[in-house]
């Protein structure tokens, strides 16, 4: 149990399974816009309370400033009710404000270390052209603008050069002086911690319900893959032996249906391995049991005369060479379930190879009275494994005379295009039925099991011959007319493609 869990907390910790990275990733799509909201609230929250804040305040000197104007501060700065203002306001905005008269001097600061002194600066050169600044220093905590002390009623009549008489202003010679005011944002700041610790509680609280629908969904939608392998690991353990079904979502369908059609082909597999050994062993035996026949029927007789030896022994002598071919196409047939690594792999003159094989299959096609025509259409030269090239052809060529009528015909062609090269054999034969196209290929497999018999037949051939071509990424194809021949079509690259 202990085991188990630390298993399970370690797939967590490391993000190994589906499970805890559905967790994560729903934890993180949780997380992360609920953080980012809030710090946009906040600094959103932040913007506005400076920006009002700063539009007050600028009301305020706004009306401070046409008090100066009224009172004639700039010339005489012995107002006690100004200065009470401007007092008033650096207490109230826990600040500091300088009034600065038209020679950038310093007239009155409310914390009285400045005064007398010229100040120059970018800000205050541009509220005497007439422009506002206010900034806002977050990192020393305050805000700082400018108000223009302007004169409204400083508009003057000018005479041009023809006697017209205009009312113009004086344009920047209104501004008769500028506030510089310093404020703290403690206010501001309060708040925004007060709002902090609040929405942190928030987000703390939405954090443990993300993770508790994230620990959920993470399970829920883990949950039908947890069902895929524990339905696989019973089938593994030979529990079950059904096909599986988790129709939860469609990725499970999947992996399910490729599941089942692997189970169905291994059991197709298992099956063809059952056939195949109830074969073999038959094929096997059934030498044996006529040489066994044969040895006690001789055994029985006492005095049985010399050319009933004779015949028995060379009855006994064929089983012999029978059994002998069939383990030489079984030991064929292993070699050719081998990796495709073992190929030796040689340029072969494919048309030289072909003459060679029908040489020596001509005086079989003579006793049966099979004429064996070839065609070559174009000089081949393929990269192939000799031995298994040959196999194939033989293979093939002998079973259109074997499988022929009597003053029947054979016909091999040999062509090529620019990627494969084609061998074909057709011929007058008996022909296979349509239902047993698609089995000709199987170990041991017989179309006409007396006919084969007859004609000493191991029913691996074909089996052989298909094995030997996909080793060499190639193809066979077979059409059939049953009663009027077969033709059999083996395409292969001209170039040996390595898997």
């Amino acid at each position: 149990m202990i085991k188990k869990l630390f298993g399970f907390l370690y797939q967590y910790i490391s993000f190994r399974s589906l499970r805890s990275r559905i967790f994560l990733m729903i934890l993180l799509v949780g997380i992360i816009p609920s953080i980012l909201m809030r710090q946009g609230i906040m600094r959103n929250y932040e913007e506005r309370a400076v920006e009002q804040r700063t539009l007050t305040v600028q009301n305020q000197l706004k009306i401070v400033a046409d008090h100066l104007l009224n009172e004639d501060y700039l010339n005489s700065p012995s107002s006690n009710v100004i200065s009470a203002e401007l007092d008033m306001l650096s207490n109230l905005y826990d600040g500091r404000v300088l009034i600065i008269n038209g020679n950038f001097k310093i007239i009155k600061d409310t914390y009285g270390i400045s005064e007398g002194k010229t100040i120059i600066s970018e800000e205050v050169i541009k509220c005497f052209l007439g422009e506002s600044v206010a900034k806002y220093d977050a990192e020393n905590g305050y805000i700082e603008m400018t108000t223009p002390i302007v004169d409204n009623k400083s508009n003057e009549t000018v005479t041009d050069a023809e006697g017209n008489v205009t009312e113009g202003s004086a344009g920047a010679s209104k501004v008769k002086g500028v506030m510089l005011t310093s404020m703290s944002n403690s206010y501001i700041v309060g708040t925004m911690e007060v709002l902090s610790r609040k929405a942190i509680i928030l987000e703390t609280i939405m954090i443990i319900i993300i993770v508790g629908i994230a620990f959920i969904l993470s399970g829920i939608l883990s949950g039908p893959f947890e069902r895929v392998t524990k339905a696989i690991n019973e089938v593994q353990a030979g529990y079950s032996n059904e096909p599986i079904s988790v129709p939860d979502l469609a990725e499970t369908v999947h992996i399910v249906d490729a599941f089942n059609q692997l189970l169905q082909r291994m059991k197709v597999l298992d099956d063809s391995r059952q056939e195949f050994v109830s074969n073999v062993s038959h094929e096997l035996k059934t030498p044996l049991t006529s040489m066994k026949v044969l040895a006690d029927s001789l055994l029985m007789q006492d005095n049985a005369p010399a050319e009933l030896y004779r015949e028995f022994l060379e009855d006994i002598v064929s089983e012999i060479d029978r059994e002998n071919r069939i383990i030489t196409d079984l030991l064929a047939l292993v070699k050719m379930d081998k990796t495709t690594s073992e190929l030796n792999i040689t340029a072969v003159d494919i048309n030289e190879l072909a003459e060679l094989i029908l040489k020596r299959l001509r005086p079989i096609a003579r006793k049966l009275d099979v004429e064996v025509v070839f065609e070559s259409i174009r000089p081949v030269i393929a990269e192939v494994d000799e031995v298994k090239m040959t196999l194939i052809m033989s293979n093939l060529v002998e079973n259109a005379i074997k499988y022929n009528k009597e003053h029947g015909w054979v016909k091999v062609v040999v062509d090529a295009d620019h990627q494969y090269f084609t061998f074909e054999v057709s011929d007058s034969g008996i022909g296979i039925p349509e239902e047993s196209l698609t089995q000709i290929y199987e170990r041991f497999y017989r179309v006409d099991k007396s006919h084969s018999r007859e004609i000493g037949g191991t029913g691996l051939g074909l089996a052989i011959s298909k094995n030997a071509v996909l080793a060499h990424r190639g193809f066979i194809t077979v059409t059939s007319t049953e009663g009027e021949g077969s033709c059999f079509l083996v395409k292969i690259p001209l170039n040996y493609i390595a898997q």
